[in-house]
């Protein structure tokens, strides 16, 4: 921040001396005296060229006589035209150059504070370092260095939020909670720390928002009720506990906020959709989500249709330590949902444990809504879900495993269900 504003000061300091130096020496004096004796020296040189072709024979006294007069009459216009442009030599204007020196800076401070950043390069600002800079860091030698960087100072918070985002990044989801963790103490204040550190701590313990995570959510609401990212994240939330008239409310708030029409609006319209939908039908005395027979069949019925580009297949597993622990005709949902935003599949199938270690494929043919598919989004999460129940909702005592984040049209994709949903 310091060597931004130093650079500022420089810059101004040059404009100064632009403007300022010549309003205070005054204007240069006229050369019209110089240039008046440069003419009538090239008259002199010439008339005594003419003389000397007169005298060998070359020209006619009337060729001579005709010749002196144009280049006299060609000297006088010459003359004439210098003095009616001649600009008199003017006088110093200190004070004009006085007010301006003083102005120039202020004014320039004063519109950048109105209509500039002043806090970009704060580390309260969420963005702060992520620049190509930031892309950098993201690489195993720059996070290196942002990790000796934060030893060697751990009130950096420009290196803290960098080596938080890297981390990130580099799927060290625990690591990357530990340092928001920090930086909640440096800057605590700020909501967007809180929606981050809540993001990362769903992460690092399986991609879920109960508990901590949502009490980081609510903090950054209370920070800013109109946080964005906290808004869908606790949507997310409410839909994860079944709240659905709490989701309902976040991504209505959440809506009216995002452009129309755009990827981002579409997202959270198919969330809210299927939170309408899921409340209805609790409403009304139902206990499973509304045709998740249809939503959700089999593999036979869903591979019927031909997938596009942006299927993704691979292979899923259970982890040992769960064997025994479920039902054979107990229900697997294998789905992909978006690597951020609501958490509304973008496509299912349903299957039983049975089937496991299973061979997966989806693709769009297995979406909820038509504005929710694998092909509108750059970056999924694939779930492997073991339900008792045998409802989609993640519930207490349903074991669950999540892959890396993949982008639609990956093939080969393995992982395995291993840990059981508190």
């Amino acid at each position: 921040m310091t060597l931004f504003w130093i650079i500022c000061a420089a810059l101004i300091a040059i404009a100064i001396a632009f403007i300022v130096f010549p309003l205070w020496r005054g204007a240069p004096k006229s050369n019209a005296v110089a240039r008046d004796a440069a003419n009538l020296e090239i008259l002199r040189d010439q008339i005594t060229e003419m003389d000397n072709d007169l005298k060998n024979g070359l020209l006619t006294p009337e060729l001579h006589e005709q010749g002196k007069r144009e280049l006299e009459t060609r000297v006088l216009e010459e003359v004439g035209q210098a003095q009616a442009e001649a600009v008199p030599a003017g006088r110093p204007n200190k004070t004009l150059a006085i007010v301006l020196a003083v102005l120039l800076p202020v004014l320039s401070v004063g519109v950048y504070f109105i209509v500039g950043e002043p806090n970009a390069m704060s580390p309260a600002n969420p963005h702060t370092g992520m620049g190509s800079m930031g892309a950098a860091m993201h690489t195993d030698n720059g996070i290196r260095d942002l990790e000796k960087r934060v030893e060697a100072n751990d009130q950096d918070g420009e290196a803290l939020v960098m080596l938080a985002r890297s981390y990130m990044d580099a799927e060290r989801f625990a690591d990357s909670a530990k340092m928001y963790e920090k930086l909640t103490k440096l800057i605590g204040n700020e909501a967007w720390v809180w929606a981050d550190y809540a993001d990362a701590q769903a992460m690092a313990i399986g991609q879920t928002l109960r508990g901590k995570p949502t009490e980081f959510i609510n903090k950054a609401l209370q920070l800013d009720p109109n946080h964005m990212k906290a808004l869908a994240l606790a949507g997310s939330a409410a839909m994860e506990r079944g709240d659905f008239a709490a989701a309902i409310k976040h991504w209505e708030k959440l809506l009216a906020q995002l452009p129309p029409g755009g990827e981002d609006a579409m997202a959270i319209q198919g969330g809210l959709n299927e939170a309408r939908q899921l409340l209805l039908h609790m409403k009304s005395g139902g206990k499973t989500p509304p045709m998740m027979e249809q939503i959700a069949p089999p593999q036979e019925m869903a591979s019927a249709a031909a997938p596009g580009k942006e299927r993704i297949t691979g292979r899923i597993t259970l982890d040992p330590k769960l064997k025994g622990k479920y039902s054979p005709d107990d229900t697997l949902f294998v789905l992909a949902r978006a690597a951020e935003g609501p958490k509304m599949p973008l496509a299912i199938m349903r299957m039983q444990v049975s089937d496991l270690p299973l061979d997966f494929e989806l693709d769009d043919n297995m979406a909820m809504a038509p504005q929710m598919k694998l092909s509108n989004f750059d970056q999924v999460v694939v779930v492997g879900r073991i339900s008792k129940s045998g409802t989609a909702m993640p519930q207490s005592g349903d074991a669950e495993g999540f892959s890396v984040t993949v982008k639609p049209g990956s093939k080969n994709v393995q992982f395995k269900i291993d840990h059981i949903v508190e």
